[in-house]
């Protein structure tokens, strides 16, 4: 089950139990909970441009040294092998 439903049906469960004890909710009035909405939308927005926009990783000078010696000793592996 998903961490947003289980975290829905707790709220959900206090607020029956809030209103059956008529107890008034700690929670702040609508407005700020929809600019609460907005920074998650636009954390999750800047999450997915950077993700989006991310530059492929450079292998490192030793990396591409000790790959292009893998290459070299395949290549002539298969040469002298083919006998």
């Amino acid at each position: 089950m998903s961490t947003a439903l289980i975290s829905l049906g707790a709220g959900v469960f206090i607020g029956l139990v809030y209103a059956l004890l008529n107890v008034r909710s700690p929670a702040p009035p609508a407005i700020a909970l929809v600019g609460l909405l907005g920074m998650l939308a636009g954390e999750q927005a800047i999450s997915a441009l950077r993700s989006h926009h991310q530059p492929q990783a450079a292998i490192s000078q030793p990396q591409a040294a000790a790959q292009m010696a893998d290459n070299a000793s395949l290549s002539s592996g298969r040469q002298t092998g083919a006998g």
